[in-house]
Parts: structure tokens; sequence; C-alpha cells
């Protein structure tokens, strides 16, 4: 089991458990952390569960595929060096730890 911390754009942040093999968007929309929509489902189609993994881990996770890079710029806030669909996240002892930001908006 991971933990990992949500951090919203007011600043505010929640530490939550998350499950092996579940995505860093299925753990929020679990614990109810606002500010991750995931309208899709998790199918990288909508770009509602756009976050910004924190500088210091994002080259530990694994690379965007084509797929997830077409999303990420149609994402409604700006895109950055350290965006990630969150729905592109697994979970896994590697993530443990992590922290992602929330964009102020999802829609």
């Amino acid at each position: 089991m991971a933990r990992i911390t949500y951090i919203s754009s007011d600043g505010g942040a929640e530490t939550v458990d998350a499950d092996d093999g579940s995505t860093v968007m299925q753990t929020a929309l679990n614990h109810n952390i606002k500010g991750i929509v995931g309208e899709c489902g998790g199918n990288a189609l909508c770009a509602t569960c756009h976050v910004y993994v924190d500088e210091a881990q994002f080259d530990q996770l694994p690379p965007i595929a084509d797929f997830e890079e077409e999303m990420l710029d149609v994402t409604s806030s700006p895109r950055k060096d350290t965006s990630r669909l969150s729905c592109q996240i697994t979970v896994s002892e590697a993530t443990d730890g992590l922290i992602v930001r929330l964009p102020e908006t999802q829609e």
C-alpha cells in the first residue's frame, strides 16, 4: 500500500492510503478528493484528472504515452513540465509518498 498526497489549488493537503494496482485518479475518487473529476472513468479520454506531479518525483514515473501526451495538450488548466493524467499513474511501491498538485479547474 502506498500513500499519496493531494495538494489542492488553494494549498490544502490530504494524504491517503492507495491500493497497489489502482490509479492515482481512482484513489482520489475513492477518498472524495475534490479537484479530480475523471469523467471518462480512467480511459485517458477527457483530461479531467490532470495533476502536477512533484518535480522531484516526476522522473520516477513511467514515461508519458502518446495518447496521454495528446490529452495533456487539451487540459483546462495550463500544462506544465510535470503535468500527467492521474488515471495513467498506477499505484505501486514505487509511488509511495507521491505528491500531486491539483490544478485550479478540470472542466
